[in-house]
């Protein structure tokens, strides 16, 4: 558990103090803070965020060009893909292209 000075607001460390009981202290101004017992509190569940889908969502690949590829769904046999390629490294990286196969929906990525 990190607890932090309520006067500088730096990290808490912990320390026996002179009658034996530990304490919080802060390392950089005077505050003290004795712990007398065991205290527990309770986890808040906190509820999920709402993700957004960076790339639009399944509307995405309504509009998208068409190539010639090779599905690596064995059982499926495609060989035309949607695409789009997107910079997802550093600049000086090629881009990464992303396909879906017409036939049977398989995503997969080359770079």
């Amino acid at each position: 558990m990190l607890s932090f000075c309520p006067n500088c607001s730096n990290m808490l460390l912990i320390r026996q103090g002179e009658d034996g009981c530990n304490q919080f202290y802060c390392a950089t101004c005077p505050y003290e803070f004795k712990i007398n017992g065991f205290q527990m509190f309770d986890r808040k569940d906190l509820a999920r965020k709402e993700v957004d889908d960076v790339l639009g969502g399944e509307g995405f690949w309504d509009n998208v060009d068409q190539t010639a590829a090779q599905c690596p769904r064995d059982s499926c046999g495609g060989t035309k893909a949607y695409f789009y390629q997107l910079q997802i490294r550093s600049a000086d990286e090629p881009m990464t292209t992303f396909y879906k196969c017409v036939k049977c929906g398989e995503k997969w990525r080359e770079n």
